[in-house]
């Protein structure tokens, strides 16, 4: 697939790219390896320290409130009872490690999979490489401007970790800057607009060859 190269300003070069058909343009993209990665994905931002006192850890008495039988109601134990006010939680949380593992090749499907269904409904935009001198968040507005993406939720991916981009935009809403190896599954397919460096494509088909 052929993709014009635009420049900082949004306007055309006159160069173009090919993207990479075996990254770019898979025959068959397997949405069950899309569904697994963002799962996995999504289940590994989850803190899991998640907490409530059962009973045997309530602070209260364990004296017996009120006789066994004779009065006309149900039996009660101690007032850490968790039929009471400020009783213990039945079966309440408890810390939980919701990390589970996938398999390196399974993701690399997933990762090629959403790349194609990016390129095949024109979702991608290449520009050339490029770097900010200060962090300048209205520089960054101004390069979403030019390509006709403001307002939109963009993902721009750069060849390496550029810290005066990534501050440039950070604050902006619907925005999003990662670098080729932190590229995943669930940014690219969570983005109407994937925004592409020159230098980026040739490492991430370094990284998913």
């Amino acid at each position: 697939m052929e993709v014009a190269v635009l420049n900082k300003q949004g306007q055309a070069t006159g160069r173009t790219v090919v993207l990479p058909a075996e990254i770019f343009g898979v025959e068959s993209p397997n949405d069950h390896a899309i569904y697994l990665d963002i799962k996995q994905y999504l289940a590994n931002q989850r803190q899991g320290t998640h907490k409530s006192k059962e009973r045997a850890e309530i602070a209260g008495s364990t004296r017996k409130i009120k006789k066994q039988k004779g009065t006309g109601g149900a039996r009660a134990g101690s007032i850490k009872s968790p039929t009471f006010v400020g009783g213990g939680r039945i079966f309440g949380p408890r810390p939980k490690d919701y990390r589970f593992k996938l398999n390196k090749k399974l993701k690399r499907v997933a990762r090629k999979s959403a790349l194609t269904y990016k390129a095949t409904t024109n979702n991608i935009i290449v520009v050339e490489d490029f770097t900010m001198e200060t962090p300048q968040t209205k520089g960054y507005l101004a390069f979403l401007k030019g390509l006709a993406v403001e307002g939109t939720k963009t993902l721009l991916v750069t060849a390496d970790l550029n810290k005066n981009v990534y501050l440039s935009g950070r604050n902006l809403p619907k925005t999003a800057i990662v670098s080729s190896q932190s590229l995943n599954t669930y940014d690219i397919l969570h983005t109407q607009k994937l925004i592409l460096t020159e230098g980026s494509i040739a490492k991430i088909e370094e990284i998913l060859k």
